[in-house]
């Protein structure tokens, strides 16, 4: 625990020291390097949550953590990666959030070693701490050491990908319908750009991770218990899974995407036939009647007495062959 007088900072979400059975016991920052100078199984587990740059500088000093791994903490906005310093690691991992129906994305730094795991978190993140309390639940799992809760943190991250991804597959659902429907949407379009935009941030998210999990599963850095190997390689197939499931759905937005702008370009095309059609029927009795409007002298159907109705009779005959015409043609 603190000194008396040592206040803990806000962002320190946990602090604790974990032996060699699994069980927990909470220690101030200033304890670290005591508990780590006594070689005796256990490990450290530290959680923060956008700290200060002077609390990663004590962390480096209490962990001997490398300069740039520290330099990259202290700027949120890393791509994921992971780098190996000696014998130990830096992670950087995104994570995201489904906040007022719109994703928000964050990021999760970690540094692990043989016997220390820190987690910082930035941005729209979960807490880690149901994953501490899942762990510590079950001691004789946390015995394998940092790696189990490395492990944890990881496979945390992965599966919140999949609640939204899902939420994506049933709007795109959705979506389609109103694709199809006959009234055009102006909002459709609009959404179905949004959530493209969406998914490609998410597979800048995802895709990385399966690179990060294929090598934190060939670096000796943290020289993982074989036991614990098989849960690695079981976060990297979930992440494979998301990732396809991501393609997938970018395809399929493309797709209706295309297909919303042809339906609208046939609508389109529809209306202008009808359009043509209907001017074509007015545009027969109007030529006919611009030949009277010439005054002409010499014109016989003009001297006979029931010339004005025959000529009628023609040009409503004609307009009407040429509308079963064109309803027969599918233009009007």
């Amino acid at each position: 625990m603190n000194a008396p007088g040592t206040a803990t900072p806000a962002c320190v979400v946990n602090c604790a020291v974990y032996d060699r059975a699994g069980q927990r016991r909470d220690i101030s920052l200033d304890a670290i390097s005591d508990a780590l100078s006594v070689d005796d199984g256990s490990f450290v587990w530290v959680g923060l949550y956008e700290p200060e740059d002077a609390l990663l500088d004590k962390l480096q000093e209490e962990f001997g953590l490398h300069d740039l791994a520290v330099e990259d903490a202290q700027n949120a906005h890393q791509r994921p990666k992971i780098e190996a310093y000696g014998n130990s690691l830096f992670i950087a991992v995104h994570t995201a959030q489904k906040i007022d129906d719109h994703v928000r994305f964050g990021e999760t730094h970690l540094f692990a070693g043989p016997r220390f795991l820190v987690t910082v978190r930035h941005g729209a993140s979960l807490s880690y701490a149901s994953v501490r309390q899942r762990l510590e639940r079950e001691p004789e799992i946390l015995a394998y050491g940092p790696s189990v809760a490395l492990h944890a943190v990881l496979d945390f991250v992965v599966d919140n990908y999949q609640p939204i991804v899902s939420d994506f597959e049933e709007e795109l659902d959705a979506l389609e319908q109103d694709v199809f429907a006959e009234a055009y949407k102006r909002g459709t379009i609009k959404r179905l750009y949004e959530l493209r935009k969406e998914l490609t941030r998410m597979r800048l998210a995802v895709a990385p991770m399966q690179d990060i999990l294929s090598q934190l599963m060939r670096t000796p850095a943290l020289n993982f218990p074989e036991e614990v190997k098989p849960y690695f390689r079981d976060v990297l197939d979930h992440a494979a899974r998301v990732g396809d499931t991501i393609d997938t759905l970018r395809e399929m937005v493309s797709a209706a995407m295309n297909v919303n702008l042809s339906l609208v370009t046939v609508a389109q095309g529809e209306i202008v036939k009808k359009l043509a059609g209907w001017a074509g029927l007015l545009a027969a009795p109007t030529l006919i009647a611009s030949w009277y409007g010439m005054n002409f002298e010499h014109m016989p159907e003009l001297h006979g007495r029931h010339s004005y109705f025959v000529l009628i009779g023609l040009v409503i005959l004609f307009c009407l062959l040429l509308h079963r015409y064109l309803r027969k043609v599918r233009w009007l």
